[in-house]
C-alpha cells in the first residue's frame, strides 16, 4: 500500500471537536491503522499522563466496533500507554480520505506498564442521555469499555494493534 493521507475527525453531540491529518499504516477493510503526532495545542495534562507535542499516536478504528485505541509513545519512543475512546464504529470513507467518529464520552486509560487502568468520563456519558436518547447504542459503548478494561488489566491491548 502506497503511503497515504486521512483526515481523522472527533465528533462530539454534532459538533467537529477536532480534525487532523493522520498516515494510513494499514486497512484491511475493518480495521484501518493510522500515525499522526498529538494534534491539539500544547500540553494536556491529565494528572496520570501527558500528552505533549513530540508524541506519536498510532491509532487502531474499526468499522465494526465501538471503540478506537490510541498506543501513544513519546518523542524518544518510550510507551506512555493506551488511550481508548468508546465511539459509535467509524465511517471511513476512503475516497474523500476521511475517518468520522463519534465520541461517545467514555475512555479508558491504561498505562505502558499495566499497572494503572482507569475508567474515564463515566460522569459525563450519564449527563450525555445517550441512555435516553439511543439506550442501545449507550448499551453497546458500556459493553465496549467493559470489554477495553478487561484486555487492559490482562495486558492484552497491545494485541489489538
Amino acid at each position: 500500500m502506497s503511503a497515504r493521507l486521512v483526515d481523522v475527525v472527533l465528533v462530539k453531540a454534532g459538533r467537529t471537536k477536532i480534525r487532523y491529518p493522520a498516515d494510513v499504516l494499514a486497512d484491511d477493510g475493518t480495521r484501518l491503522t493510522v500515525r499522526a503526532p498529538w494534534a491539539a495545542e500544547g500540553v494536556r495534562d491529565f494528572g496520570f499522563v501527558r500528552f505533549e507535542p513530540g508524541d506519536v499516536f498510532v491509532e487502531h478504528y474499526w468499522r465494526d466496533r465501538w471503540y478506537a485505541v490510541k498506543e501513544i509513545r513519546s518523542a524518544d519512543g518510550a510507551l506512555k500507554g493506551w488511550y481508548c475512546d468508546i465511539t459509535r464504529p467509524a465511517a471511513i470513507d476512503g475516497e474523500g480520505g476521511e475517518v468520522v467518529v463519534e465520541d461517545l464520552d467514555l475512555d479508558l486509560w491504561v498505562s505502558a506498564d499495566g499497572s494503572e487502568v482507569l475508567r474515564l468520563d463515566e460522569d459525563e456519558f450519564a449527563a450525555s442521555g445517550l441512555t435516553t436518547s439511543d439506550p442501545e447504542a449507550a448499551a453497546c459503548a458500556v459493553v465496549a469499555l467493559d470489554e477495553l478494561e478487561v484486555l487492559g488489566r490482562e495486558g492484552l491491548l497491545e494485541l489489538l494493534g
